[in-house]
């Protein structure tokens, strides 16, 4: 394989990774003003994102064929996965307890039970200030 078609495979490649990678932003886009609660928004923020930057990543590191932009990849794409799940998290805990959720969509609440216990606690502690 002579290396005017090994550039012509990288391109595909790297052309193929650019559009699953825009059309992963996308939807995840599309979801963050169509779905109707934040619970459902939070959902469409971060699955389609990760894979979205994931892909458009990799198509960066094909487009510069260099081992060394592998390291900028894996750095930005491990950055995206350690604070997505965190932030959702975070976002996902205070809308539930700010009530911003719709209750009809949940098929069973795990945490009313938690949040229940907590506030009893902290009512208590106030009780005895």
């Amino acid at each position: 394989m002579d290396s005017s078609t090994l550039d012509l495979v990288m391109d595909s490649v790297a052309a193929v990774f650019m559009v699953v990678g825009a059309l992963m932003s996308l939807a995840a886009g599309i979801g963050l003003v169509r779905f109707p609660d934040l619970h459902s928004r939070m959902h469409a923020a971060t699955k389609p994102q990760v894979l979205g930057l994931l892909m458009l990543l990799l198509a960066a590191a094909v487009m510069w064929r260099s081992w060394a932009s592998m390291g900028i990849v894996v750095l930005a794409w491990g950055l995206m996965l350690l604070t997505a799940p965190v932030s959702a998290h975070v976002v996902g805990r205070a809308g539930y307890r700010t009530k911003h959720m719709r209750t009809d969509l949940l098929t069973d609440d795990e945490l009313a039970q938690a949040v229940d216990r907590l506030s009893k606690q902290q009512g208590v502690r106030r009780e005895l200030k």
